[in-house]
């Protein structure tokens, strides 16, 4: 197979597992973080860089939105939602997150593989992307891709998809967007 053919096929799988993720679930977190005062994430690894994306687009239409372990990340409080991107819902430091938010009463949600798992059922609300575990678990879910690529590529597609409902409900445009980007790089 060429590089192009690996991409289409991927964009195949992109597709085919976007159309799984329930709708009503996506809304849940669209309505969720629209009622929130504050928007944490957190993820790790690749997972966590498509969180901090979804972060930064938040910011750019004016939430108060934060990456969980930045220096200037604020304290969570009861009104706040904290977002967990995690494949497994298993991973020691982010279970660890979503005890501490529900202790203090924020709102936890996870966008994971798993809606099972230990995250999962802290969380408020779960939204299952449907893809193969990244361990190699036997799964319906098949793809060509290693690891758990294709569930960090669907997190963030889901997630710009997020943003867009967001901007529709919150009636913003993408021009309004570059007031709030950076400017000093």
């Amino acid at each position: 197979m060429t590089t192009v053919k690996y991409a289409s096929e991927i964009v195949n799988e992109l597709n085919r597992t976007i159309n799984l993720i329930a709708d009503d679930e996506a809304e849940n977190l669209v309505d969720r973080i629209l009622e929130s005062k504050k928007v944490f994430v957190a993820g790790a690894g690749r997972s966590g860089f498509m969180a901090k994306s979804f972060v930064m687009r938040l910011m750019h239409m004016g939430f108060n939105a934060y990456v969980v372990g930045e220096t200037v990340t604020p304290s969570v409080q009861e009104d706040d939602i904290l977002i967990i991107a995690s494949g497994s819902g298993e991973t020691k430091s982010l279970v660890s997150m979503a005890e501490r938010a529900k202790s203090l009463d924020a709102a936890v949600a996870v966008v994971t593989i798993s809606p099972e798992s230990t995250i999962g059922k802290l969380s408020n609300l779960a939204i299952k992307i449907p893809a193969k575990p990244k361990a190699g678990a036997d799964s319906d879910y098949k793809t060509i891709q290693p690891m758990g690529s294709l569930f960090e590529q669907t997190l963030l597609l889901f997630f710009d998809a997020v943003i867009l409902r967001i901007m529709n409900k919150k009636g913003l445009e993408s021009g309004v967007m570059y007031g709030r980007h950076a400017n000093l790089e």
